[in-house]
């Protein structure tokens, strides 16, 4: 059997499902990025100065965009898969005779498009307020985009295990929301009292964003290294649970 058919499939219903919708999936992201720079970039920020030698625009900038493109490939991934489950469509999944990594890549990659599209829709909207040099290409790009298959990954899990709609919007609005907001999207961790820097070390999101802000303008609190080997490892766990919970059917064979 060719598997890239039935991935190819997949991968283009879940491209169709949210580009036929932008009004609600590319354009709020647009809004709203452009009212958080408006407020904490100019007006607060025009008060704050510099942080490690950038302006505060600059520096916002990087976490804004990734904290954009987690929250979609999340969002994106969770809602339909869950939404296959809810309608039965999944059923048709199982009876053919399709691979589990296939129906996995095919949401995660959707997840992922999507992810990236509105981080690339964000960064468009930064041009208007800052002045961004990239420092790195390559590290930008890799973190942003293994950090969207990370929580298009995530986002799989939730649809799995979730059992009504509640289910789907619990995590994203009381755990993903609250880490992203202390990811250092808005501040550096060097600025918090030495307890809540230890804290906030155990966030891995922190590790994302500044990666991802070295990568743009060369300003980073935590080790590159130990930031691509906490992702790496992350995406790889949640791949493999992905996969067993797919083997035995969990969520979906009830």
């Amino acid at each position: 059997m060719n598997v890239f058919i039935p991935l190819r499939t997949i991968i283009f219903k879940e491209i169709v499902r949210f580009v036929r919708i932008w009004p609600q999936t590319l354009l709020p992201p647009a809004i709203s990025t452009a009212l958080y720079f408006l407020i904490f970039g100019e007006l607060i920020g025009s008060r704050i100065g510099t942080v490690d030698g950038a302006s505060y625009m600059n520096y916002i900038v990087p976490g804004v965009i990734l904290m954009s493109v987690i929250s979609h490939s999340y969002a994106n991934v969770v809602s339909s898969f869950y939404s296959t489950k809810f309608q039965r469509n999944i059923e048709e999944l199982l009876v053919a005779p399709v691979p589990n990594w296939v129906i996995l890549a095919g949401y995660v990659s959707g997840g992922v498009i999507r992810g990236l599209l509105v981080g690339f829709v964000v960064a468009l909207i930064s041009l208007l307020f800052a002045d961004i040099q990239v420092h790195n290409y390559l590290i930008a790009f890799s973190i942003a985009f293994l950090t969207s298959v990370l929580f298009a990954l995530a986002g799989f899990i939730n649809a799995i295990l979730a059992e009504s709609f509640d289910d789907i919007s619990i995590i994203p609005n009381f755990v993903l929301t609250p880490l992203s907001y202390l990811g250092g999207v808005f501040f550096s961790v060097d600025m918090l009292p030495s307890l809540w820097q230890t804290l906030s070390k155990g966030n891995p999101i922190l590790y994302m964003v500044n990666t991802f802000r070295y990568g743009l303008i060369g300003v980073s609190d935590v080790n590159i290294e130990l930031a691509y080997l906490i992702t790496g490892c992350s995406t790889v766990l949640l791949i493999t649970v992905c996969l067993v919970m797919l083997h035995k059917g969990v969520g979906i064979k009830n």
